[in-house]
């Protein structure tokens, strides 16, 4: 298991707010929980959802150092892809527009589709990829994002730096488990 004090260091090095952008469909019971450890939080669907739909939603959550929903998502299981992290000056509803934004993309042909940005793995994929237009529009008022790698085991921070994408991986040390083979 990682250290959490490790993840909480990593999250918290800078003056900024901490958010954790959430899939549903990934945390199971994630509304409930939700409801239950009261987090500053807010769907990315619009509207009045179904019980089925809010519970796959994606959702922008303030976490707040040594509360119990920030504890509770810090000792998830690595590798489990819940969501990635992102660090920025402004308010969760500032936050709130701006992953809308980014959540819904256009076909060519005009249709609308939603964009799993909050999933890790398609942000190691997605932004490597990015012009620098797209880098400042996908950054916006974002600081950085924090994603874990495939297995759980390091974190990427990525960052907007001039026209280009800067990323740093920092592995994070596993606690010793005396009783394992």
């Amino acid at each position: 298991m990682m250290a959490e004090s490790e993840l909480q260091q990593l999250l918290y090095s800078e003056r900024a707010n901490v958010y954790a952008v959430l899939d549903g469909a990934s945390i199971k019971d994630l509304p409930q929980i939700l409801y239950e450890k009261a987090p500053p939080n807010f769907c990315l669907f619009r509207g009045d959802l179904r019980s089925d739909m809010a519970s796959v939603a994606p959702y922008v959550v303030g976490l707040v150092r040594n509360a119990p929903f920030t504890d509770w998502l810090l000792a998830s299981e690595p590798g489990s892809h819940y969501g990635v992290f992102a660090t920025s000056r402004q308010s969760i509803q500032e936050m709130r527009f701006h992953f809308r934004d980014l959540f819904i993309v256009y076909r060519e042909d005009g249709d609308p589709m939603y964009f799993r940005f909050y999933d890790p793995r398609v942000m190691h994929a997605f932004l490597p990829t990015c012009t620098p237009d797209e880098l400042r529009k996908f950054f916006g008022p974002i600081d950085r994002f924090i994603a874990e790698n495939e297995d759980g085991t390091a974190y990427s921070t990525f960052r907007l730096e001039g026209e280009g994408l800067s990323q740093s991986v920092t592995k994070l040390s596993e606690e010793d488990d005396e009783g394992s083979a």
